[in-house]
């Protein structure tokens, strides 16, 4: 891809849609369910000249789509993906979407038949903050997942190794993974550097022995559990 297209892609997408991207081949045939408002394909159709669909079930998001000139077909996933054919795609795209499947099964193995090869991106349930947090008798609420528990679409919530488990039971073999951190935790160190001079030594002391201690007790909990906890949401696999 051309360093222009990479822009377009990595300067209008979320981080896990960007990389989604460029699992993408140019010229390929994409299939987006829960597209959205159209992002992905928006930014595809752009810089790398694919041809696809988007399946979306929300009227404002449909509307969307069509603004941003995506083809889209309102339906919901719930029902399958009886409109097309065996392989008729070289790429679905399940992006932040499988979590509020009641099918989750199902859904799966219809993606494994229309197209070569799939791509799911979902939250990470496994990761560390949030099990601190329901240890403290709450349920995590984030950025990525900003609902409280009477009012949650995620219905499905599962850890990196649980979707792994079951990816393998429906016959699906992951070939790649993508995580990522918070936003914040990418700033640069030049940002951070700014405020150091006016915190006193002992402050500074103090955070670091702090940050050393919960560096070790992370590793501690991620050898034990065998579980991918120290990485934030999404969480992006893809399999042939």
């Amino acid at each position: 891809m051309t360093q222009a297209g990479t822009s377009v892609l990595d300067s209008h997408l979320r981080p896990d849609l960007a990389r989604i991207a460029q699992w993408i081949a140019p010229g390929s045939r994409v299939l987006d369910l829960g597209c959205g408002d159209g992002a992905l394909l928006a930014a595809l159709f752009e810089a790398r000249h694919v041809r696809g669909a988007g399946v979306e079930i929300d009227d404002a998001q449909v509307i969307e789509c069509v603004r941003r000139g995506v083809p889209v077909i309102q339906q919901n996933l719930e029902n399958g993906l009886a409109l097309f054919d065996n392989k008729q795609f070289e790429t679905v795209v399940l992006s932040q979407t499988l979590q509020s499947m009641h099918h989750t099964e199902h859904i799966l193995r219809e993606m494994g038949r229309v197209a070569r090869q799939g791509i799911v991106s979902f939250p990470n349930f496994g990761y560390w903050r949030y099990g601190m947090t329901i240890l403290a008798g709450r349920m995590p609420v984030s950025g990525q997942m900003p609902y409280q528990w009477y009012n949650t679409p995620n219905i499905h919530l599962c850890t990196l190794g649980d979707f792994e488990s079951l990816a393998r039971a429906v016959g699906l073999s992951i070939i790649e993974r993508a995580t990522f951190l918070r936003a914040a935790r990418n700033q640069g160190i030049a940002g951070v550097a700014q405020h150091v001079g006016v915190i006193p030594v002992c402050p500074i002391l103090t955070v670091v022995l702090r940050l050393l201690l919960f560096a070790a007790f992370r590793s501690m909990l991620a050898v034990v559990s065998g579980l991918y906890l120290s990485w934030d949401l999404p969480v992006v696999c893809r399999w042939p």
